[in-house]
């Protein structure tokens, strides 16, 4: 939503809007001149804007249809209208590149929005994390091409008619939508129907849909080979259906990321007239926040923020610190992200969990959700076979975690936990 509203901003249009609690991002929209108030009452809707003539209404699936707000325009005859229906109408202007996967579409889109912008291209992106790269989760250098994350959630990735789409991943996730993993399939390969004629649709490797291959597998039409890690980062070579580009250098650690950026790069060397400025650009990415950002990394201890919130984004995160810092402890605090979801993945949550060396829950963070009985983090922690586990609060974190030193330190959740990342590295770093 916040990457729409600088959309809008940067094409001169006055915009406002609403958000249940002051966050970092809220904050740097006023900033920028937007208007945006935390109370749910038309009353707090701007005077600007109490007129339908000349205002269109953007809202979220996470906005309950009950919003007082909501229900004001809808009832006003205001032009309403979901986030992914505009970002729809918007990129359909342009050559549109459109990642979608239930894990990897955030990272994969900020590499792919760098790889384009570093190859000269006019590019605008609308991401769903703030890039290391250009300090923000929108960019707009022309209106040619556009990146724009294909969400899977409440089908809005249907909206969408790119010209070349890419699929990381179809597993098993928002059951509260689909129902079961079947039709959440069946919806992925809706998406992919999507592609405009003459398009191309990339494929991670091994997945039941038709198109452009990319893994880290000899049998994928793109490939990852003679890999290596070389002063703390990967060294591979990508083998393409008509050439190889050798001794590419990667830094972001884990090969969820490896494929992340293979994905990237597939998706680029399509529309990408001197592809050997995309190697260079490999080498250059920083990241994305709060996807595997090093907050502290240092000989006294380690701290790793990260987004995870499904079992196997938790594995592939586990993996990467495993991968990159061996044999060292690691704690790991994790919020759970949704009490459907927490429901429907129990087990898988518990086992990935256990793997960590100390595991910390706080209580599940909604969102969107009421309650569901019987659900909570007491639930899932009784599941999780680790005698060094507990439930903790928020207001314990900095003294309990001070206490322990960890010698890494992992956060990892989708829900508030990300705005206490800075308070956290900041009692570490003065306890050092």
């Amino acid at each position: 939503m916040s990457a729409l509203a600088r959309y809008f901003v940067r094409s001169n249009r006055e915009v406002a809007g609403y958000d249940k609690v002051p966050t970092p991002l809220t904050r740097a929209l006023e900033a920028e001149g937007i208007a945006v108030h935390y109370r749910e009452d038309a009353d707090e809707i701007p005077v600007a804007f109490r007129q339908p003539e000349g205002t269109l209404v953007i809202y979220t699936p996470a906005v309950p249809a009950t919003h007082s707000e909501l229900a004001f325009f809808r009832k006003g005859g205001y032009e309403v209208a979901k986030r992914s229906q505009v970002l729809g109408m918007i990129s359909r202007a342009s050559r549109c590149l459109a990642v979608a996967g239930t894990h990897g579409k955030t990272t994969t889109s900020c590499i792919l929005a760098h790889l384009l912008r570093e190859a000269g291209l006019e590019v605008m992106a609308f991401l769903g994390g703030v890039s290391e790269d250009f300090g923000s989760n929108f960019l707009m250098e022309g209106t040619e091409f556009s990146v724009v994350e294909a969400d899977e959630y409440d089908r809005s990735f249907l909206y969408l008619e790119p010209d070349i789409a890419c699929v990381t991943s179809m597993d098993a996730d928002h059951l509260d939508i689909y129902g079961d993993d079947a039709t959440l399939k069946a919806t992925f390969g809706e998406f992919a129907a999507k592609v405009r004629p003459g398009g191309v649709l990339v494929v991670r490797n091994g997945l039941p849909l038709e198109g452009l291959t990319y893994g880290i597998d000899d049998d994928a039409a793109y490939s990852i080979r003679n890999l290596r890690t070389e002063d703390g980062a990967y060294r591979f070579d990508i083998h393409t259906p008509t050439r190889v580009f050798e001794s590419v250098r990667f830094s972001k650690p884990g090969r969820h990321n490896l494929l992340n950026g293979l994905a990237a790069f597939t998706m680029a060397v399509q529309v990408a007239e001197q592809p050997d400025r995309l190697v260079k650009a490999m080498g250059s990415f920083k990241g994305v926040e709060r996807r595997f950002s090093y907050k502290i990394k240092t000989e006294q201890g380690i701290f790793i923020d990260d987004y995870a919130h499904h079992p196997t984004e938790i594995d592939a995160v586990c993996d990467a610190i495993r991968e990159m810092h061996p044999g060292k402890d690691i704690l790991a605090v994790f919020q759970p992200h949704l009490f459907s979801r927490t429901r429907d993945f129990g087990p898988e949550f518990a086992r990935s969990l256990s793997r960590f060396d100390t595991i910390w829950l706080l209580e599940i963070y909604p969102a969107r959700e009421d309650p569901i009985e019987g659900i909570d983090s007491q639930w899932l922690l009784d599941q999780i076979e680790n005698p060094r586990k507990r439930l903790i609060k928020k207001s314990e974190l900095i003294p309990e975690i001070t206490r322990e030193n960890p010698q890494i330190l992992l956060t990892i959740g989708a829900g508030d936990i990300g705005l206490e990342v800075d308070p956290i590295k900041e009692a570490l770093s003065c306890a050092s």
